[in-house]
């Protein structure tokens, strides 16, 4: 009798079922069942209504505010260890905490590395997620990190815009280094924000490295949480001449007034994906899914094949 490689099971976190069910679509068998009991003082338990021992199992499950998220996330890996789940694969589209990666300053946590340091306490064996707010958080793990670019999505649809005079920006000098992948790849000319914060999530001043007179500008970031940056560079560069300006931002946190300046600004576009879900809809916003990125690339984990084909940069 032939041994069959039993196939990978997919389940999902609450706050992530409908990103979790495109992925299982596109990967091509249905979401496995999970239940969650919830106590009246809101403490939850989560249950695979279905045997997963022996199997690769994926949770997928963005871990945005709140923290139930991330503990929701805790406690199904657990569940999957104590029933005997060969591999544990949680995949994280938005991994939360990321941009605590280090010490900015004295007596504050190192977020990204406390997380980490949890999901393989509760019996992660492999790590799936896209677009970390920086590279080296792949670091804090001990366990195989696969971290997929949002770029693979986002440069065949800036392709085909066919936009003349495309120059690619970076709202500040830390996401250079992404706006210089994409400028290799779309062969367009990079300009850089400089900015200077006043607190978290307050932009005080901000200047522009480069020339956008003339130009159609696409900002590049990983995330966009208030908008306060990507809606200020926006405005700048429309200021300094510039003839259009969009913006691709992998993760759509939208926290605060967010919606509101984003209708205000003089962005023609937002383009995100649905690694976090919008709260709503917003004729600005166009929202390109990840799901087949990442059903694509769990099916080369599952079926032990290369994934670097998946990364354009």
């Amino acid at each position: 009798m032939s041994h069959q490689e039993p196939e990978a099971k997919i389940f999902a976190c609450s706050q992530s079922v409908h990103l979790a069910e495109q992925i299982a679509k596109h990967y091509g068998i249905p979401l496995g069942k999970a239940t969650f009991s919830k106590f009246s003082d809101g403490e939850f338990q989560p249950s695979f209504e279905e045997s997963i021992r022996g199997l690769r199992v994926f949770i997928v499950c963005s871990t945005f505010p709140t923290a139930d998220n991330l503990m929701e996330l805790l406690l199904m890996i657990d569940a999957a260890k104590r029933a005997s789940a060969r591999h544990i694969t949680p995949v994280i589209p938005y991994f939360g905490y990321a941009r605590q990666d280090r010490k900015d300053k004295p007596r504050v946590p190192i977020g990204a590395k406390l997380v980490a340091k949890l999901l393989e306490t509760a019996g992660a064996t492999r790590i799936m997620t896209m677009d970390l707010h920086a590279d080296q958080i792949q670091g804090f793990f001990e366990k195989p990190v696969d971290h997929l670019f949002a770029s693979t999505i986002f440069l065949p649809y800036v392709k085909e815009l066919n936009l003349e005079h495309l120059t690619i920006a970076s709202p500040d000098m830390g996401g250079s280094k992404r706006a210089y992948a994409y400028s290799k790849f779309l062969n367009s000319d990079v300009v850089i924000c400089y900015k200077q914060r006043k607190e978290a999530n307050v932009v005080g001043t901000m200047e522009l490295i480069g020339d956008v007179k003339g130009k159609n500008v696409v900002l590049v970031d990983d995330m966009i949480d208030t908008g306060g940056t990507l809606t200020k560079a926006a405005d700048l560069m429309i200021e300094k001449g510039a003839l259009s300006v969009r913006a691709i931002c992998t993760h759509a946190i939208l926290s605060g007034k967010a919606y509101e300046k984003i209708e205000d600004s003089k962005l023609l576009e937002l383009i995100v994906t649905d690694s976090i879900p919008l709260k709503k809809e917003s004729k600005k916003i166009k929202v390109v899914s990840c799901a087949p990125l990442f059903a694509d690339v769990m099916h080369m984990v599952q079926h032990n094949n290369s994934i670097s084909s998946k990364f354009l940069m």
